[in-house]
C-alpha cells in the first residue's frame, strides 16, 4: 500500500527521557508554523539540545538528568517519496520506509549509542540524516550571513549551479594534474642536465666495453685455466718424452724384438711374456696418445692470456667505478642510456606538456567564466528577491547587494562573494556583521532563508531559535508573517519571546519550569485557544496580566 497522498517530510514526534531538567516529555509536532514560548530559562534551549543530540550534533557533553542512569531521545520523521534521507538510509544499509525513527541514548558515564529504525547506527550516519532533515538557524548564524566564507556557498545554493561547479572542479583537477606533470618533467630534465657530461661519458665507456651477463665469470675461469696450464705443461711434456720412442716405447719395442728372435729356441716358454708385452705396448700407445692430446689442449698463445686478463680487469674496474656487480653492467648501460635518451627528447616532452598546461588553463578559464556568469545572474535575482522580502519586514529602505569580485582561483572558481548591506539611503554599504544591528541581522537572515526556500524543494524542517530577538511591534508581526509564509507547505519550528510571532503559529507549545520534591523540571504543554490567549497576555504584560494585555492578546490571535 503506497503512502497517503498528504505524506510530507516533517518532524512528527519528539520524546525525551531524563535529559537535563526534563524527566519525561512527549511532543507531537504538526505541519506549518509551530511556536514554542516560555520564560527565559524554562527549558526551550533544552528541547533544541535534545533534538540535536538525537540527530548526532556535537553539543553539550553532560546531558543526562542528575540522578538518572541514562538519558534518551527519540525523534520520529515522516519521509515523503524521493526524499534525500532515503538515499542516506539506503547507502548506510538501513531499512527505508515512510516513517523514520531515530533513537539515541546517553549514559551517565558519557557513552552514546544511536539507532535508526531499530538498527544500530553511528553518529556520522545520524549527522548525515540531520543534514537533509533539519536546518537550525539563530540570530548569530555564523555559517551563513556573518561568515563571508560561506556567502559563495549560499549564492551557489540559490543559483543552482551544480553542473557549472562540477565542470569547474573537473577542469581545476585536470589543470592541476597537467601542471604537476610539467613541473615533474622540468625537474627531471634539470636533474638530468646537471649530470649530462657524466652520462655521455659513462654510456660511451659502457657501450664500448659491451660487457655481457656472465662474461666476467667465464673470463676468470679461462684465465685460471691458462695460468694453470703454463705451470703443468712442462711436466706433461717430460712424461710424453718418457712414454715416447726415446723412452719406454722404444725400450719395450727392443725387448719385444729380442724376445721374438729367441722364441723359436725357447720351446714356447717366451710366449706368455711376448703376449703380455704386446698388451703393454698397446696400453702404452694409448697413454701416449692421451698425454699428447692433453699437451695439445694446453697449447695456447701467451698473447691470448694477456688479452683475457686485460678484458677481465676492464670489466671489474668499470664495475668498481660504478659500484655495481660485474654482471650488472649491461643493466646499468641500459638505465643510463635511457636517462640520456630522456635528456635528448626532454625538450620535446616539455613542449608537449606545456601545450597540455595551456589547454588545461584555457578549459579552466572557460568553465570558471561560465560559473562566474551564472553567479552574476543569480546575484541579480537574489538582490531583487531580497528587496521584495525586506519590504514586508519593515526594512524597505535597506539595500542588500551581492558583490562578486575576482578571488584566488580554485576548484570552486575564481569568485569572491560577499553580502553587503546599507541600512539607510546614502549610508555606505558594508559587511552585514559590521553594519546591521542584531534585530536587522535576524530579518536579513529570515529574508534570505525565504528566498532560498523558494529555489529548492521542500523537505527540511526549519528551526529558528529566537530569530526575532531585538524586534517588536509591527516589525515582529512582519517577521511572524514571513515565518508563516516560509512554513506554508512545510514545517517550521520557532522558539520565540515575541507575542506577535507566537500569535501567528498554527500550533503553540508553552515551556515551563516546575519544582517537584526540590528538583527543578521542565514541562511542555500544547495550548488550546484559551491557553494561547493566557500565554500571549503573559508575554505582553509580564507577571501581572492586565485586562488590556488580554484584549491585546485576543486582537493578535484574531489577526
Amino acid at each position: 500500500m503506497g503512502p497517503p497522498p498528504t505524506l510530507r517530510t516533517m518532524l512528527r514526534a519528539l520524546e525525551i527521557r531524563d535529559m537535563l531538567i526534563i524527566d519525561r516529555l512527549d511532543l507531537a509536532f504538526q505541519p506549518g508554523l509551530n511556536v514554542l514560548t516560555g520564560e527565559t530559562g524554562a527549558g526551550k534551549s533544552i528541547l533544541l539540545d535534545s533534538l540535536g543530540f538525537v540527530l548526532g550534533w556535537r553539543g553539550r557533553a553532560e546531558l543526562v538528568r542528575s540522578g538518572a542512569k541514562q538519558g534518551e531521545v527519540t525523534a520520529v520523521f515522516e519521509l515523503a517519496p524521493g526524499h534525500a534521507a532515503r538515499d542516506v538510509l539506503d547507502e548506510a544499509g538501513l531499512p527505508v520506509s515512510d516513517e523514520l525513527i531515530l533513537r539515541r541514548v546517553n549514559t551517565a558515564d558519557g557513552r552514546k549509542t544511536g539507532w535508526v529504525n531499530d538498527r544500530r547506527a553511528s553518529g556520522e550516519v545520524l549527522r548525515r540524516l540531520s543534514d537533509v532533515l533539519v536546518e537550525l538557524h539563530g540570530q548569530h548564524d555564523d555559517r551563513g550571513l556573518l561568515n563571508p566564507s560561506g556567502h559563495r556557498a549560499i549564492l551557489d545554493t540559490y543559483a543552482g549551479v551544480g553542473a557549472e561547479l562540477a565542470a569547474t572542479r573537473a577542469a581545476w583537477t585536470a589543470r592541476r594534474e597537467a601542471r604537476k606533470r610539467l613541473a615533474a618533467a622540468e625537474a627531471a630534465l634539470a636533474a638530468v642536465r646537471e649530470e649530462e657530461d657524466f652520462l655521455r661519458h659513462a654510456v660511451d665507456e659502457l657501450e664500448k666495453l659491451g660487457a655481457e651477463p656472465g662474461e666476467e665469470a667465464d673470463l676468470d675461469l679461462k684465465r685460471r685455466t691458462m695460468q694453470g696450464a703454463e705451470r703443468i705443461r712442462e711436466d706433461i711434456a717430460r712424461a710424453s718424452e718418457a712414454l715416447g720412442y726415446d723412452g719406454a716405447e722404444g725400450a719395450m719395442a727392443n725387448a719385444l724384438r729380442w724376445l721374438d728372435g729367441a722364441a723359436d729356441k725357447a720351446e714356447g716358454r717366451l710366449e706368455p711374456a711376448i703376449a703380455a708385452l704386446t698388451r703393454a705396448m698397446a696400453e702404452l700407445d694409448e697413454a701416449g696418445r692421451e698425454v699428447a692430446d692433453c699437451l695439445d689442449a694446453l697449447e695456447f698463445n701467451p698473447h691470448e692470456l694477456e688479452e683475457t686478463e686485460e678484458r677481465l680487469f676492464a670489466i671489474r674496474g668499470l664495475a668498481r667505478k660504478h659500484n655495481v656487480a660485474p654482471d650488472a653492467l649491461p643493466e646499468l648501460t641500459e638505465t643510463l642510456s635511457g636517462r640520456l635518451a630522456a635528456l635528448d627528447r626532454g625538450a620535446e616532452d616539455i613542449a608537449d606538456l606545456t601545450r597540455e598546461v595551456k589547454d588545461a588553463d584555457s578549459a579552466y578559464d572557460g568553465a570558471a567564466s561560465a560559473l562566474t556568469e551564472a553567479r552574476a545572474a543569480a546575484a541579480g535575482r537574489l538582490d531583487a528577491a531580497m528587496a521584495a522580502e525586506l519590504a514586508p519586514l519593515k526594512m524597505e529602505r535597506a539595500v542588500f547587494r551581492t558583490v562578486i569580485s575576482e578571488g584566488e582561483p580554485g576548484p570552486d572558481g575564481r569568485d569572491a562573494v560577499a553580502f553587503t548591506v546599507a541600512t539607510n539611503p546614502g549610508a555606505p554599504a558594508g559587511p552585514l556583521n559590521k553594519i546591521a544591528s542584531g534585530g536587522e541581522l535576524s530579518r536579513f537572515l529570515l529574508a534570505l532563508k525565504v528566498c532560498l526556500s523558494e529555489e529548492r524543494n521542500r523537505g527540511v524542517t526549519m528551526i529558528f531559535d529566537e530569530i526575532d530577538r531585538g524586534v517588536g511591534g509591527a516589525t515582529a508581526d512582519a517577521v511572524g508573517r514571513r515565518l508563516k509564509a516560509l512554513a506554508d507547505g512545510g514545517q517550521v519550528l520557532v522558539v520565540t519571546h515575541s507575542p506577535q510571532v507566537a500569535a501567528l503559529g498554527a500550533h503553540h507549545w508553552r515551556v515551563q519550569k516546575r519544582v517537584v520534591e526540590e528538583m527543578t523540571l521542565s514541562t511542555v504543554t500544547a495550548l488550546g485557544a484559551d491557553d494561547r490567549e493566557d500565554e500571549l497576555a503573559r508575554m505582553l504584560a509580564g507577571d501581572t496580566v492586565t485586562p488590556e494585555a488580554r484584549a491585546a492578546a485576543r486582537a493578535l490571535l484574531a489577526g
